[in-house]
């Protein structure tokens, strides 16, 4: 994305892997690279004409994802600057310096904001120790309910159905051939697919089981933001992530249990964090971000067409 002092965006690209935990940080530098490339030719714009380049992505704070993405976009700047790509989701619901985030995707984390700067943060600690109350964890209750039914370990639900259409286990087969017929299919893919499991939750709303795991991810995720929760910093809650962002249930019963018997928190939900991203980018050039101008990058950014993602990398 390449944006102007006044918040006007200018040109826009995406292109999938950028997460360099995810995909790696040499597949996510290619993928940030050839999107950036692409973001300057949709707005006719040199790479010399560039102020500032900025990365809002999942461990930024690493010197080997730093290394991989400062080589790669050494056409364009040999100085990135580096950002938390949390700190760009909350920057993507507001323009003001004070307030909280809670992101619920395939992983969950919560921040305090204080003065335009994330001053504390809680979980986003990956799948094997933490985010708890994401889209990995409810994905994973539910393979876990779906084997427990089939076995008599727990109550009979829905889920089981779901997760054998899901992952296309015949029906014809026997409770225990299904379950581990079930077993191979999940041991086979990357732990992290687990995550996308969690959309059989949702969908099974009114099953108990399924009601059960939504309920305990909400109680997870209040209790992350209740963590960087402090008397002295009022300001509002950005929600984002995937999951977050377009489970009404569960992002309605996290925010009721994070407020308790108080009042229900000033909440924004925001699809990602590329409003965010051009906000610290425009910051860091010395540029003051307020309303006027959070208000043309929102309606700006929101007008760009959809772009066809670059060539994937090579």
């Amino acid at each position: 994305m390449v944006v102007d002092h006044t918040g006007r965006c200018l040109g826009l690209a995406r292109s999938g892997g950028g997460n360099p935990i995810s995909s790696g940080p040499d597949q996510a530098a290619a993928a940030l690279a050839g999107s950036a490339g692409a973001a300057l030719s949709a707005a006719g714009i040199s790479p010399a004409a560039v102020e500032v380049v900025l990365l809002a992505v999942a461990g930024a704070g690493s010197p080997t994802h730093r290394g991989a993405l400062t080589q790669r976009l050494a056409g364009l700047t040999d100085r990135p600057v580096f950002a938390s790509d949390l700190l760009a989701t909350f920057c993507s619901g507001t323009h003001r310096p004070d307030g909280y985030a809670l992101i619920g995707g395939t992983g969950a984390a919560a921040i305090r904001v204080e003065r335009g700067r994330q001053s504390a943060v809680a979980d986003g600690l990956g799948w094997l120790l933490g985010d708890e109350g994401s889209g990995f964890s409810i994905g994973h209750r539910v393979a876990r309910a779906a084997l427990a039914d089939l076995d008599g370990r727990g109550p009979a639900t829905t889920l089981t159905g779901a997760l054998r259409a899901r992952l296309s286990v015949p029906a014809e087969l026997a409770a225990r051939e299904a379950a581990e017929a079930i077993t191979r299919s999940l041991y086979a893919a990357l732990p992290v697919r687990l995550a996308d499991l969690a959309a059989l939750a949702f969908d099974a709303a009114g099953d108990p089981v399924a009601d059960g795991i939504v309920a305990d991810a909400a109680q997870d995720l209040a209790t992350t933001l209740r963590a960087v929760t402090s008397s002295d910093v009022a300001g509002p809650v950005v929600v984002g992530g995937g999951v977050l962002s377009n489970s009404v249930a569960l992002r309605e019963a996290a925010l009721a249990a994070y407020a308790g018997q108080g009042p229900a928190p000033e909440a924004v939900v925001v699809r990602d964090g590329t409003v965010g991203t051009a906000v610290l980018a425009l910051r860091h050039a010395g540029a003051t971000v307020d309303e006027q101008v959070f208000r043309t990058l929102t309606t700006s950014i929101a007008a760009e067409p959809e772009p066809a993602p670059p060539a994937e990398p090579r």
